[in-house]
Order: C-alpha cells, then structure tokens, then sequence
C-alpha cells in the first residue's frame, strides 16, 4: 500500500486522518508542523503528500513549493474551505489535488488512488491516455515518451507533476481535438462530479510554463474559449 506523508497542525483532525488511512492498509507518518514534514521526506520517502494549507511556520504553500522544488511527489492538499482563494494559490503552487475537511476515509482513499494512478505507465488496453498512440512521439519541440513518462523540450528532460503529466498525455493523445473542463477532470483527476474547474485551469497554467516557449501565446496547451482545451495543432 502507498507510504502516505501527513502534514497537518491540528491534533485531532491528523489522529483522525492516520487512523482512517491505517485502518485501510496505508503506513502513515503524521508531521504537526511544514518544517517537520519537509525534515521527514528523504528518510520517509512517502508515495504522496497530504498537506494542510493553514500551517503554523512555514504554511502549506511553503511546503508545497518546497516539495515541487526537489521532486515531482503527488501533493493533495486539505482544506478548510473549498471556495477559497487558498485552494487556487495551493493549485498554483502545485498540488495535483485537494480535499475539504473533514474528509470521509474512503473520500481520501479514492483521491489517493486516483493520484496515484496518474504516477503509474499506461497498461496496454488502457485508454485514459486516447486511442492508440506511438510509444515515443514528437510534436515540434516536444518529445512524449508514453511508456516511460519523460516529456522532454529540445532534448531536455522537463519536472512535470503527476496531474500535468497525465493532463499533457491525455491532451495530446488526440492532438486538435476540443476536451471541456468537465471531460478532463473526468478522464485525468477522475472527478465523476460535476468538478471544480479551478483543478484544470491550474494545471493548464503550470504545464503551459514547462512545455511552452511562450506560456502567454501557447502552441501546445491551446485555450478554445467558451469550449475547453486543446493539444496543438503544431
């Protein structure tokens, strides 16, 4: 099962959280502090973060940032509130996703999976990632290695998180096609619901800095206005 960092202050609320994740198989470290949990990455090595925005210190922005700053490790944030400026900022910062508390254990659970999953090579048969493309593939300066997750520009090897790697091999699967808001969060943060759009429109621009020359005038990551999102054409 996934080695599960928790980084949260209040006291209940992480007791309450290691133990819904224990009682499912996880092996949890709880860290009450950003500082604490940054000290505990390198010998913890956790498949994914949980991280609490309103931290004492260094807050949760800090440490995202931090983490962002080393490795590409999948971040959820939890939240207080889920129409706050703080869960854009948190998105900005780059975590894959959030979660308003309180959290149901199988709510985090289903969100661990579905980060996770975004971590993890296309099997064969898998269509998340569109209908059949070559294994390694290039798209002007942009090579996408599908089965290897290495995305690199002009030869060079690009940090991507595990949302914009998903959301880039998703897109560019079917390069020209239209995807909406509510189809990406569907097919790449596997959101059933009518999602929170701020998810995508976050990756978008975190991805766009990476893969783009020039981020405002995208040639790969194209906004159709009124629709949605498109890969290409190049």
């Amino acid at each position: 099962m996934p080695r599960v960092l928790l980084i949260e202050d209040d006291a209940a609320v992480r007791d309450g959280v290691t133990l819904a994740l224990r009682r499912r198989g996880h092996e949890v470290l709880a860290a009450g502090s950003g500082e604490e949990g940054l000290a505990e990455l390198e010998a913890f090595r956790p498949d994914i973060v949980l991280l609490d925005l309103m931290l004492p210190g260094k807050d949760g922005f800090e440490v995202c940032r931090a983490i962002r700053a080393g490795q590409q490790l999948p971040i959820i944030m939890l939240t207080a509130r889920g129409d706050d400026i703080d869960v854009v900022l948190g998105l900005e910062a780059g975590a894959d996703d959030y979660v308003v508390k309180p959290a149901r254990g199988e709510v985090l659970e289903a969100r661990i999976r579905a980060v996770l999953r975004r971590t993890a090579p296309a099997a064969d048969g898998d269509d998340s990632s569109g209908p059949g493309p070559a294994p390694v593939e290039t798209h002007g300066e942009l090579t996408i290695d599908r089965a290897g997750l290495v995305v690199s520009r002009n030869g060079q090897d690009l940090a991507l998180a595990p949302s914009e790697m998903k959301l880039l091999l998703f897109l560019s699967s079917t390069p020209g096609q239209v995807f909406s808001r509510q189809q990406l969060l569907e097919h790449v943060w596997e959101h059933s619901y009518h999602g929170d759009a701020r998810l995508v429109d976050a990756c978008v621009m975190r991805l766009r800095t990476k893969v783009e020359g020039t981020p405002r005038t995208p040639r790969y990551v194209q906004t159709v206005r009124g629709f949605g999102y498109r890969f290409g054409p190049v």
